[in-house]
């Protein structure tokens, strides 16, 4: 958790396309209760190439450094620089994605109700170290497939991809998952390929299963991630914290997301040790951009995340059950079946913290 201080101070970086939409009037609820907190405004994308000559420079740097989480839009490139900082250059090793149905959301299922997940994603390694190039660069080592028993270089033209997994990397993302199973509802399931992939993904899962030992208190399960994907539709309400790899986990939140109602309900918090930054997870929609009808949950959600974090867990909560309200009797966006606007969404969420 961020340091307890009488302030906090937030760095905001809204994002490219329709994502400012979203976020200025979500920063404007949760201005409106009153916290002691100090927003800044680190200049980054576009507006920073024109006045610093870099999307992301210096200054922008020392302004997250200095706060003490940032709330990020949603970038489509220009903004990038910035994202990358905060998860690499800050180690934010846990991505989590929280997947709840709310009643009066669009889910596709007969009966999403009691639909209460989070998938807990490692955030840095994997196929996202980019390590990838082409196979007659390979021409020099001698690196066999197990199933076409044959050099890689040998196989023609074509590309390549490292798929990196480690056990400290591992071992940071899977303790994080289990101890939130303990604040939840004490179940863990961790999800992998390994039957294919026993040196990666069979080696995240061993050392998921080495930790299991250390949180008996945590019922433990795991499931080769098609099972998973399958079942996560089938019988969604059976699980609680589910652990994975980088990109299993980028896909099967997005999936997540689909049962409870899309993306636009689709929150984001990037933990690492001693960094926390949070997103929506749905894009910048730029084919809606100017329209103000983005659906502002994502934002709203992952800003109730970012209290809690913060260590304003009461606040955190009213803002949870406003857009819970919100959804059972208000207004609701184009996206969820509604004609209300982003910025009239927002204002029925802070009507409703108001009659609390």
């Amino acid at each position: 958790m961020a340091t307890e201080k009488a302030t906090k101070r937030v760095a905001v970086i809204e994002g490219d396309d329709a994502a400012p939409e979203a976020v200025r009037p979500t920063i404007e609820v949760i201005k409106s209760m009153g916290l002691p907190i100090e927003w800044t405004y680190p200049i980054v994308g576009e507006p920073a190439k024109q006045e610093f000559g870099h999307p992301f420079p210096p200054v922008s740097r020392e302004a997250i450094d200095n706060a003490d989480t940032t709330f990020f839009g949603s970038t489509s490139g220009s903004s990038g620089g910035s994202l990358m900082y905060l998860r690499w250059g800050k180690q934010t090793y846990a991505n989590v994605r929280p997947a709840r149905y709310f009643r009066g959301a669009k889910s596709p299922l007969a009966d999403p109700e009691g639909v209460d997940l989070v998938i807990v994603r490692e955030n840095l390694e994997d196929l996202y170290v980019r390590a990838e190039g082409e196979l007659a660069s390979l021409s020099n080592v001698d690196i066999r497939g197990a199933t076409i028993r044959k050099p890689l270089a040998e196989l023609g033209e074509g590309r390549y991809a490292v798929k990196v997994i480690t056990r400290e990397g591992t071992e940071r993302v899977v303790r994080f998952a289990f101890e939130l199973a303990r604040r939840r509802r004490k179940h863990l399931t961790c999800t992998s390929k390994y039957n294919m992939l026993p040196q990666t993904d069979g080696y995240f899962r061993d050392i998921a299963l080495e930790l299991a030992s250390e949180y008996p208190d945590v019922e433990f399960d795991t499931f080769i991630v098609d099972d998973f994907a399958c079942r996560i539709i089938t019988e969604p309400r059976r699980f609680d914290v589910i652990v994975m790899p980088n990109l299993y986990g980028d896909i099967l939140s997005d999936a997540a997301a689909g049962l409870v109602g899309g993306l636009g309900l689709a929150a984001s918090g990037c933990y690492g040790d001693d960094y926390a930054y949070f997103e929506s997870a749905h894009g910048t929609a730029p084919d809606i951009a100017g329209l103000h009808i983005i659906n502002p949950t994502a934002n709203l959600l992952s800003a109730a995340m970012m209290l809690e974090y913060l260590g304003f867990r009461d606040q955190a909560k009213d803002l949870d059950r406003a857009v819970r309200h919100v959804f059972a009797t208000g207004e609701l966006t184009p996206d969820q079946g509604g004609s209300a606007s982003t910025e009239a969404f927002c204002e029925a969420v802070f009507e409703s913290i108001e009659r609390e």
